[in-house]
């Protein structure tokens, strides 16, 4: 076995014992076990400054954002996303590149016995032991803090208030786009969600916020007015124009809190990406200076020019073009439905489409009448995807203009959408599920290596 094999395998059994715990999307409305554990390991979290991100959709590419910017100021920096698409190092990653293998191995097997410690503890009190996430956040802040890093640019996993990254003190508060999702954990409105979300604001930090829906939009300004340092919104206090848009992204200007940036290009496409990009360049003004301090027009270009966001209007062929986009809610399916008709200019595309069981599935359909010629209804490889037979049933008579397919097998699901994309001569965009996307990136990626 090569060392490269042995290390892989090693991380794999770093993943296999987290699985071991309660899953991530069964998450408890807790902190203290988190607190507990990071405190047994010297408080981590404490030893680098944070940015942290919360909010519905866009979380994980506004967190992308930040940190590259960051990178090319010359800070060293840490990113913690979440969910991975392919391998659990994703998650972690030094300097914009995922934690290697060892590096992961060998940090929780320094962790680990704490964890157990921990868990001990919580079942000794009636408690469930640590969760997946729990001790993923753990191993995480654990991870930067070797590395070192200089700044942590920090997602929330889901909400904010309990959520295990709140137990780090961002020095600013970030907020995407707050829709309904997760609605039997979070709440059931705008106001209740945001709530939850806004917990992550600290005492002095700066917030910088998306468009917000207008009752979540007073949920974050009250908690910013009365425990930050100031509250500044897109749409009022900076934005962006878009210019022009190509094939391979969009031509932009940003005015933001300390100038104005002109002639931006980002290899990304969507309206959305605009908004996220100007605010991740909110949150590092803020950062750096206050919002006082303009980010070098040198530095700022070559930082845009090289953002990526894996699964999220990524474009992985061009014949036929097929787009991956991790649409999982009624927010991000109305999103791709306005960049596939703005940024691509597609006339009735073609779709691969999974959906989890805990995901409004109606929603994310109704989203989608009028847009696809076919609809391929497949399952990801989660245990928590929806049979394809159950989605089919209900695209059936929601999507009454669009031919459904139930092809359960997803291998045959893309080759059959591929086939029919060709001789319509159009796309097949592949959504609905982020399990989904990262499965066909999988897929995709096996394909390349028997062809090597």
């Amino acid at each position: 076995m090569s060392t490269e094999a042995f290390w892989a395998d090693k991380a794999q059994s770093v993943l296999d014992d987290l699985l071991t715990r309660i899953p991530e999307h069964k998450l408890r409305p807790r902190l203290e076990p988190t607190k507990r554990a990071v405190e047994l390991l010297g408080d981590p979290q404490k030893s680098y400054r944070v940015i942290h991100v919360t909010g519905t959709n866009g979380k994980t590419s506004t967190t992308r954002f930040i940190e590259r910017i960051l990178r090319e100021l010359g800070l060293r920096t840490g990113r913690f996303t979440s969910p991975h698409l392919v391998r659990l190092n994703e998650r972690m990653a030094i300097d914009g590149e995922p934690v290697e293998d060892e590096v992961l191995f060998e940090v929780w097997q320094d962790i680990a016995p704490i964890l157990e410690i921990v868990d001990a503890e919580l079942e000794a009190e009636g408690e469930s032991k640590l969760t997946f996430f729990e001790a993923l956040a753990a191993l995480g802040f654990a991870v930067f803090a070797d590395a070192p890093v200089d700044v942590l640019v920090l997602e929330v996993g889901m909400g904010g208030e309990w959520d295990s990254t709140n137990v780090a003190d961002g020095d600013v508060a970030v907020f995407t786009p707050v829709a309904l999702d997760h609605t039997d954990r979070l709440g059931h409105t705008f106001a209740e969600i945001a709530k939850t979300k806004s917990g992550i604001i600290k005492p002095g930090a700066l917030v910088v916020s998306s468009t917000q829906p207008e009752d979540a939009r007073a949920v974050i300004a009250d908690r910013a007015a009365h425990i930050g340092e100031s509250f500044k919104l897109y749409g009022s206090d900076f934005e962006a124009e878009l210019i022009e848009t190509t094939p391979l992204g969009q031509r932009f200007n940003l005015k933001t809190l300390a100038g104005t940036y002109s002639d931006l290009f980002m290899p990304l496409h969507g309206l959305h990406q605009l908004e996220n990009l100007a605010l991740a360049v909110v949150a590092v003004e803020s950062f750096i200076g206050g919002g006082q301090q303009r980010i070098l027009d040198d530095v700022l270009r070559v930082a845009v020019a090289d953002l990526s966001s894996p699964g999220r209007l990524q474009v992985i062929n061009r014949e036929p073009l097929t787009i991956l986009d991790a649409a999982h809610n009624p927010h991000g399916a109305h999103s791709l439905v306005g960049s596939l008709k703005n940024s691509f200019a597609l006339d009735r595309p073609v779709a691969v489409l999974a959906v989890l069981g805990d995901k409004d599935v109606r929603g994310v359909l109704e989203a989608f009448v009028g847009v696809f010629s076919d609809v391929f209804i497949t399952q990801s490889s989660s245990p928590r995807a929806t049979e394809a037979a159950e989605i089919g049933e209900l695209a059936s008579e929601i999507l009454a203009d669009s031919v459904i397919h139930v092809v359960s097998d997803l291998r045959v699901a893309i080759a059959e959408a591929e086939r029919k994309a060709i001789e319509a001569k159009t796309a097949v965009v592949v959504t609905g599920s982020i399990t989904l996307v990262g499965d066909v990136l999988k897929l995709k990626q096996e394909e390349a290596d028997q062809d090597a």
